[in-house]
């Protein structure tokens, strides 16, 4: 059991008015001890935290958890496993997760004497400070990917098709010690790094082209998530200034992470370099996200209200994507450690060109 990410929960829950929450998304479970999977649900109330699961989980539960009431229910017979449980302890003041419960079970609970809130961000926003324990992990994670690019790079030639690079990738990761890729890898290349998020295809990589490298590993259930851009054959001069463009709008951001800022400042400074520079209209998405075990805060956009701390851990990935022509980004994951943006991926950030 997590005691901290728990006694967390209890103080929101306080705070909130409400007597206990109830935990099914699998990151959220993962992050406060317990098992993961379909059939387990997780209720945090003041006093207890029980496991409410059918019995596939229970032998699991009780070798890999500690800490927890382990409730044995029938397959399928969840929600009244858990009302009973709130009923034997009198609790009556309930919140849920938005997202984590499928309709019929958000209708099931409803038919009972509850009071239901709904939480949306909540539990993301007690994940989004990190113990140093967590950073840790997280910094191993991008150790283990920065090690992966560095042996990626003499093999990348022209006439690679992305689906091969996308494959060594994997490879390699899984091969060092990743338990799996953070997310479906994005390798791209020429006119294709447009596409801010492509997957890879059967594209044959030519000389002159620029190559989008995203990828991020899972260690020890911890994240990392860099790009790297890099060119084959030769740059042309339009494609340098991209470049150095990107460049210097990551740079800004990274500088610009600081306690007390908003997610939309930090956006806006990278930002501006981009629209000084005359490519504003390419650059589609949010600065960057949080880093940890996934759907993590704070998220840098600009809508983004929330406001950095210290131990908070982000990426910072500005990119510029030209329809016809190509697209550069580079991203790294950024450490809020005291009071100053650090960033944990070491790979260099120089324009490579490869030759042949």
């Amino acid at each position: 059991m997590n005691e901290i990410g728990i006694e967390k929960v209890r103080h929101l829950l306080a705070k909130s008015n409400l007597e206990a929450v109830l935990v099914h998304s699998n990151v959220n479970k993962k992050y406060f001890g317990a098992l993961s999977g379909s059939g387990v649900y997780l209720l945090i109330s003041q006093d207890h935290a029980w496991l409410i699961l059918d019995g596939r989980y229970e032998g699991e539960a009780i070798e890999t958890t500690s800490g927890f009431q382990i409730k044995v229910v029938p397959k399928g017979s969840y929600i009244t496993g858990l009302v009973s449980t709130l009923r034997e302890q009198g609790l009556i003041h309930l919140a849920i997760e938005s997202s984590a419960l499928t309709i019929s079970e958000y209708d099931e609970l409803k038919m009972h004497p509850l009071n239901i809130s709904l939480w949306e961000n909540e539990l993301a926003e007690i994940r989004s400070i990190k113990l140093p324990c967590e950073i840790d992990k997280i910094k191993a994670a991008c150790a283990l990917t920065d090690e992966v690019f560095t042996e990626i790079l003499p093999k990348i030639h022209v006439g690679m098709k992305e689906y091969e690079l996308s494959a060594l990738i994997t490879y390699l990761c899984l091969n060092k010690g990743a338990s799996n890729m953070a997310f479906d890898s994005i390798i791209t290349s020429g006119n294709r790094t447009a596409y801010p998020h492509g997957r890879p295809t059967g594209k044959v990589m030519q000389s002159g082209e620029f190559v989008m490298i995203d990828f991020g590993v899972t260690l020890d259930d911890y994240q990392s998530d860099m790009t790297r851009t890099i060119v084959l054959g030769s740059a042309t001069s339009e494609m340098k200034k991209i470049y150095e463009t990107v460049l210097a709008a990551q740079l800004t951001g990274i500088a610009s992470i600081n306690i007390d800022k908003t997610g939309q400042e930090v956006d806006a400074a990278a930002r501006r370099v981009i629209e000084q520079a005359g490519y504003g209209e390419y650059f589609s998405h949010g600065l960057g996200h949080g880093i940890g075990r996934g759907g993590d805060f704070p998220i840098l956009n600009p809508r983004s209200n929330m406001i950095l701390t210290n131990n908070m851990v982000m990426s910072c990935e500005p990119g510029i994507y030209v329809p016809n022509l190509g697209g550069v980004r580079i991203e790294d994951d950024v450490a809020l450690l005291d009071s100053v943006g650090t960033p944990l991926n070491k790979s260099t950030k120089n324009l490579l060109v490869i030759e042949g």
